[in-house]
């Protein structure tokens, strides 16, 4: 024996722990669902049409949520319902509708945004070098999984035509680089969600 502890590897028990931290935010979801009594899924769509303030079509939430049509349109109506969702006819493409959030969809967008105690307490817990080193794995599975295509592409710093990985190698606190800022930037900075991210040419990469 190489004195090796039996069972599963450290990859497979990684895997289980981020199983488990998936049941936990998934069960602060449930547990936030306000006086509205919102489903996840409705929550997720009130977050993602946060995130960006031009009018979205549903089919960009589809793809963004990797949900299924009739699932969102059935959740976008509710929402709607709720006056939490604006529908209107794209200006740019009347065959297709636009939505944006009201007012009430804003604050409640705002409410879902603030981190529970719990989850809170649990981040906390990790040292900003933690954060750093989970916040590259976290980043670099996603990008295979992307690569894949067993989720959707999402707007992280790895997939954005002005991020430039290893750019400062004589600063390795602060290695990458921003074209966007023009800043350089440590994997503690990496974004998985970036308002101001466009794709890289081909999808999935960016340029040297």
């Amino acid at each position: 024996m190489d004195g090796a502890l039996p069972g599963l590897s450290p990859s497979e028990q990684l895997l289980i722990g981020l199983t488990r931290l998936g049941q936990a935010v998934r069960l602060s979801a449930w547990h936030n669902a306000g006086p509205t009594k919102l489903t996840p899924l409705q929550a997720d769509i009130l977050l993602f049409l946060a995130g960006d303030g031009r009018p979205r079509r549903q089919g960009e939430i589809v793809t963004a949520l990797a949900s299924t049509a009739p699932t969102v349109s059935d959740a976008v109506r509710a929402l709607t319902a709720k006056e939490l969702v604006d529908r209107r006819r794209d200006p740019l493409d009347t065959r297709t509708v636009a939505l944006t959030l009201t007012p009430d969809g804003r604050a409640e967008a705002d409410r879902l945004a603030a981190i529970p105690a719990p989850l809170r307490e649990a981040l906390d817990a990790l040292g900003e070098q933690d954060v750093a080193a989970m916040l590259r794995g976290t980043t670099a599975m996603i990008r295979v999984l992307q690569r894949h295509q067993a989720i959707p592409v999402s707007r992280t710093c790895v997939t954005c035509r002005f991020y430039r990985p290893d750019a400062h190698p004589e600063d390795p606190d602060r290695p990458h680089h921003c074209a966007f800022v023009d800043a350089p930037f440590g994997d503690g900075e990496l974004r998985l969600e970036c308002p101001d991210h466009q794709p890289a040419e081909p999808p999935g990469q960016a340029p040297a």
